[in-house]
């Protein structure tokens, strides 16, 4: 599991708008895979329990969302911001 948070970036920058890219990494792989798995049990769990389904689902999706966001934008090369679709140095 050391493995997992060694240095280096985990997601390419976006060429063109704000954000991360497609993983470049293992570990980001991993991120997104586990993201997307949360997101798929969250609303299996919605549509099955409809009592408190959706209310858990967000419960557990809103924290999950901002977890992933804030670990991707620290893990993306060259950080978040405004991209023109320009190569420079920080795209590449």
């Amino acid at each position: 599991m050391s493995g997992f948070f060694e240095e280096g970036d985990w997601f390419a920058p976006k060429r063109f708008g704000y954000g991360a890219g497609m993983p470049i990494a293992w570990q980001g792989w991993v991120l997104l895979g586990g993201f997307i798995a949360l997101a798929i049990g969250a609303g299996l769990l919605a549509e099955y329990i409809p009592d408190i389904g959706p209310v858990i689902a967000l419960a557990v999706l809103i924290p999950a969302t901002i977890v992933f966001l804030v670990i991707a934008a620290r893990r993306t090369r060259g950080g978040w911001r405004w991209r023109w679709g320009l190569r420079n140095k920080d795209s590449e």
